[in-house]
């Protein structure tokens, strides 16, 4: 923080011109900021949650949507939303598709369920839709104090079991099995399997890597483990019997074998027609059913609370509070979030969130809307890097799918573990996402599980009219609708 200070007192008298402009739009000098730290803020933001530029493609295009279009999808509206954060609300927060809400939505809504992706999509609408109504109104209150904190952090630890189930089970670290249903596979296994290149051995180093540079603080940790795994895979082909480019592209169904050499290299320039199939294609009226509400609920109660929490932490690392403890810029930012929500679904994105990675780019210094706009910009720079995203191997991107499941999960450790009626619901809810392969089934039990166990032991009064109402509908769920 000094350096920050120290840079602050030495580039401040530098802002005339183009920077007067910074000035006036993001007030660098009230939150003691420059340029330079902002951009240096922005670029390490950015660094630390471009693996959504890869990972989100790599899950979405399972429901038959076109990666090449998923890809500038993200890229184009995780640039919009965190530009818009950053003109509207002023704050230092990057946007993305949310993980977790990606894999619900191609896992569960569209795999498990049936539907198409474009009733999913049209789901992820009206859950936005509900979010920016209780973003302006006092519902967004009443919902964070009814809903318990112990669901609350179980939703967020649930739905990273849930992710790190999916990156062991695409690694090929686990594997099927007739006897056990899951299995343990050989993680001496370097070679690639017939249905794509699941390498565990390399998927563990993948995870390693990610985990160690990232305690270490190292800066691009993420993408660095991707990076040294997928240069490790391409030194052994030169032992083994394979094409490591044809490997690369295997990994992912949608991309034929011939697509990285077809581009001649790293970067090409973006063909903006691959984004024509899935852009405004939500159905929402398709998503107008009793069966869909379940959906919609959980999309809109994983993305308020993860949003809520990731704010808040990022405000309070931003020293955004005022000496009463009001966070500064709040309810904009909230709005902004909210409204991302809806805008992503026009591009053919996941519900649009808030990343706790922009805790990152604080740390550095950033603390205003013009950290946002680095981002943003830097996102759509990443449109020109298709080639290479499609020529990463899966192994070595689901290595980080484990590492970020891992961090999720750590919201357990606030969990009051000295009242079973509280830490019981929430444990529940957190396995039950991972074992029945459901974000939705797993909050709908643990939302049944806490009203039962508070009314069971006699704690009538723990059990809000909020929780109450949502233990009917989902009861009624699994009653009327399986």
């Amino acid at each position: 923080m000094e350096q920050v200070n120290q840079a602050y007192e030495s580039d401040a008298a530098k802002t005339s011109g183009f920077g007067g402009l910074l000035e006036r739009l993001f007030k660098l000098s009230a939150h003691k900021t420059t340029p330079k730290i902002e951009m240096m803020a922005g670029l390490t933001t950015f660094v630390t949650m471009s693996y959504i530029i890869v990972l989100n493609p790599i899950i979405m295009s399972k429901t038959g949507m076109p990666f090449d279009g998923l890809f500038l999808a993200t890229c184009i509206g995780a640039a919009v939303a965190t530009i818009f954060m950053g003109l509207y609300a002023n704050w230092p927060v990057g946007l993305a598709p949310g993980m977790g809400l990606n894999a619900f939505f191609t896992f569960t809504v569209v795999g498990s369920m049936g539907y198409g992706w474009e009733i999913a999509l049209g789901s992820v609408f009206l859950a936005g839709v509900l979010f920016v109504l209780m973003s302006v109104t006092r519902l967004r209150e009443w919902m964070l104090d009814s809903i318990p904190m112990s669901l609350r952090l179980a939703m967020t630890a649930g739905v990273g079991l849930f992710l790190g189930f999916i990156g062991l089970r695409f690694t090929g670290i686990v594997v099927p099995d007739a006897n056990n249903v899951v299995a343990l596979a050989d993680l001496t296994h370097f070679g690639f399997g017939k249905f794509g290149p699941e390498a565990p051995a390399l998927g563990l180093l993948s995870f390693f890597l990610i985990a160690v540079l990232s305690y270490r603080k190292v800066f691009g940790a993420v993408v660095l483990g991707i990076g040294i795994t997928t240069l490790v895979a391409f030194l052994m082909t030169f032992l083994l019997p394979v094409d490591f480019f044809v490997v690369a592209e295997e990994a992912k169904s949608w991309a034929p074998a011939t697509g990285f050499v077809s581009y001649g290299g790293m970067l090409a320039v973006p063909d903006f027609s691959a984004i024509e199939p899935i852009l405004w294609k939500a159905d929402v009226m398709g998503a107008l059913e009793v069966a869909m509400i379940p959906v919609i609920v959980t999309f809109l109660f994983v993305n308020i609370f993860d949003t809520a929490g990731t704010l808040m932490g990022v405000a309070e690392r931003a020293n955004l509070q005022d000496e009463n403890g009001k966070i500064e810029g709040l309810n904009k930012s909230l709005k902004a979030d909210s409204i991302s929500s809806v805008i992503g679904t026009a591009f053919g994105c996941p519900p649009v969130t808030s990343y706790a990675e922009s805790a990152a780019g604080v740390a550095v210094g950033g603390r205003t809307g013009l950290t946002a706009v680095v981002i943003g910009v830097l996102f759509l720079l990443g449109m020109f890097f298709l080639p290479l995203a499609k020529m990463l191997p899966g192994f070595a991107v689901d290595g980080a799918l484990i590492y970020v499941a891992m961090l999720m999960m750590g919201s357990l450790a606030k969990l009051d573990w000295e009242d079973f009626t509280e830490f019981a619901p929430a444990v529940v809810t957190t396995i039950m996402m991972a074992f029945t392969f459901s974000i939705a089934n797993g909050i709908a039990i643990g939302f049944i599980t806490y009203t039962v166990l508070k009314v069971g032991t006699g704690k009538y009064s723990d059990v809000s009219k909020g929780v109450w109402a949502l233990t009917a509908l989902f009861a009624a769920k699994f009653i009327f609708l399986n």
